[in-house]
């Protein structure tokens, strides 16, 4: 009876995503001013994990979003989950791994699956091989839109999408209220809240609210960090990436037509440091730990082989014959040949910024069009006119990529305290305690785990990539506290990390379990008449604190585990 009631709502949520176009979406109508308890300013994962805790101990939230889609990473920047080797076991939150297997119970009720693949407990719907949960991002849309429903329904949840953050007013460190702007109509509205979630991709609400922040590589008088560079980089920071979803059609031609830009981007030649083996458009690319040339391949036809596979969120076995008509199966391209690092998205203009996005999304579009026409095959020929872009599974853009990039590096605040390499790192941990068998910082202000490998992509510096051995970590809760501001919270990339360690905490569970504390670091404050600043530097108020996250499932500590 209980699945039954699930799948009505999972159904009932997505009818009403699906019809909100057609109803106005919220922002274009109400009150120029609207209260609540938890503002959170941004949807994606940590902002959807931060408005359900807060809903979940009975505040009210209004959540905005830049795109008509919420989920962030998940769906509107279409990137299969990138998690740890133990997701399936421990080291998430409850409320984490209730959005794994919701996901998964979706493609039992709603699809086509085998026998085999609807028995499979830890279904894989694409097998893709970067993630033991590649999945179409409509389907992490579905379920994160029921997961909220019941709360809009009450009444205590309002979505506010294609909204961006425009101004702020403050009273000396507090944050009285938020404007925001409706992308469609252009009107305003003033948020007025207890507390403000910074949940945006670039840590946008932080210069609006004059927070303290940094941004790009910090220096390494800063940080003592091994990796990090002599002199700070503010400019320097990880490629983002403008994803798409392709499908094979054997027999069949879906050439796009050239892109514009096709001729710069085929013979574009990465000058970075250590080298990039050869031109971007080429199978040939670098092995993100050693850094040596590597050729993974590509092959869609079959079982597939190579980048096919990498994140690939639809195999035709997993279905019953026939369903897809004959397809390959589908496959989310985010790669190294469609990382983009010509400019950076932080500490430009916001023209100029529009201006890298604009010319990701031609580097993407050209990437496929070579794959189409150019690329070398295993059979000696050139190109896969058969791969057909599937813009209905990312959202339906004009161009058929995306909604929004994949980002990877934010404004990060300045906390109470900053996680560096001498934390996390492996190498770094061992250097530091002079013993070979080690583990990372132990942080009595624990807030959550996470785990994965400091994984930093090239950058627009001309770095190669920084892919470096990390120890499953915590999240402390220093990171969540600006140095200044009382009622301002990060809520997903944007803590108190630096550029390096930037690079293990903001995959998919990390960012959900950074949004979950910080929603429930509100309302605790709210119920206590409490600061954050306070429960982490008053051990009655941060151990009562804890209790509640675990309460809820939120694991605070790692079993010994050996290094990654």
């Amino acid at each position: 009876m209980r699945r039954r009631r699930f799948n009505r709502q999972l159904a009932g949520a997505y009818l009403t995503y699906l019809l909100a176009p057609l109803r106005g979406n919220g922002p274009e109508m109400g009150a120029r001013e609207l209260s609540c308890d938890v503002a959170i300013v941004g949807g994606g994962l940590g902002g959807c994990a931060a408005a359900l805790a807060a809903l979940r101990a009975g505040r009210s939230v209004v959540l905005t979003e830049p795109t008509d889609w919420i989920g962030g990473q998940l769906t509107s920047q279409a990137v299969p989950p990138d998690e740890h080797p133990w997701i399936e076991q421990f080291g998430c939150n409850a409320s984490y791994r209730r959005l794994r297997n919701a996901i998964r119970a979706y493609y039992r009720d709603h699809y086509p699956l085998t026998a085999s693949a609807h028995r499979n407990l830890h279904l894989n719907p694409g097998n893709g091989n970067v993630s033991r949960l590649c999945h179409e991002p409509k389907v992490a849309l579905a379920v994160l839109t029921a997961m909220l429903a019941p709360y809009a329904s009450a009444g205590r949840l309002l979505v506010l999408h294609e909204c961006d953050p425009v101004g702020a007013e403050l009273d000396g460190d507090r944050i009285r209220s938020v404007a925001v702007r409706c992308r469609r109509s252009g009107d305003e509205r003033s948020l007025v809240a207890s507390y403000f979630l910074d949940a945006t991709e670039l840590g946008e609400l932080l210069p609006l609210v004059g927070a303290e922040f940094v941004m790009g590589a910090e220096s390494r008088a800063e940080t003592q960090e091994p990796h990090a560079p002599a002199t700070a980089q503010p400019l320097n920071q990880q490629a983002f990436t403008v994803c798409f979803a392709v499908e094979h059609r054997p027999g069949e031609d879906h050439t796009i037509d050239r892109p514009a830009a096709y001729p710069f981007w085929r013979d574009y030649v990465p000058r970075l440091v250590p080298p990039w083996p050869d031109k971007l458009l080429s199978w040939e690319t670098t092995q993100p730990i050693t850094r040596e040339p590597v050729n993974l391949g590509f092959d869609p036809s079959g079982a597939g082989k190579g980048f096919w596979v990498y994140r690939r969120i639809q195999d035709p076995r997993n279905f019953v014959p026939g369903s897809y008509g004959g397809s390959d199966g589908v496959t989310l391209v985010n790669w190294p040949q469609n990382d983009y690092w010509l400019g950076p998205l932080v500490g430009v203009s916001a023209e100029e910024a529009e201006r890298h996005i604009e010319r990701a999304r031609q580097l993407s579009l050209s990437l496929l069009y070579w794959m189409q026409t150019e690329a070398p095959r295993p059979d000696g020929g050139t190109g896969w006119p058969g791969l057909r872009l599937r813009g209905d599974l990312v959202g339906e853009t004009p161009d058929g990529l995306a909604k929004a990039p994949y980002v990877r590096e934010s404004r990060r605040i300045r906390a109470e305290l900053t996680i560096v390499e001498d934390h996390v790192g492996t190498e770094a941990r061992r250097r530091r305690t002079g013993r070979e068998e080690v583990e990372a910082e132990r942080f009595e202000d624990s807030v959550g785990v996470g785990s994965y490998r400091i994984d930093l992509h090239p950058s627009t510096g001309g770095d190669n990539y920084i892919d470096i051995s990390s120890l499953p970590f915590q999240i402390p809760l220093g990171a969540l506290i600006p140095v200044r501001l009382e009622n301002l919270l990060p809520a997903c990339k944007n803590i108190g990390t630096t550029h390096i360690t930037n690079g293990c905490y903001r995959l998919h569970p990390v960012e959900w379990a950074i949004g979950e504390a910080a929603g429930a670091l509100a309302a605790f404050c709210l119920e206590r008449r409490t600061i954050p600043r306070a429960v982490r530097n008053q051990p009655k108020q941060r151990t009562e604190f804890q209790a509640a996250l675990r309460a809820q499932g939120v694991e605070l500590d790692w079993p010994r585990l050996s290094p990654r």
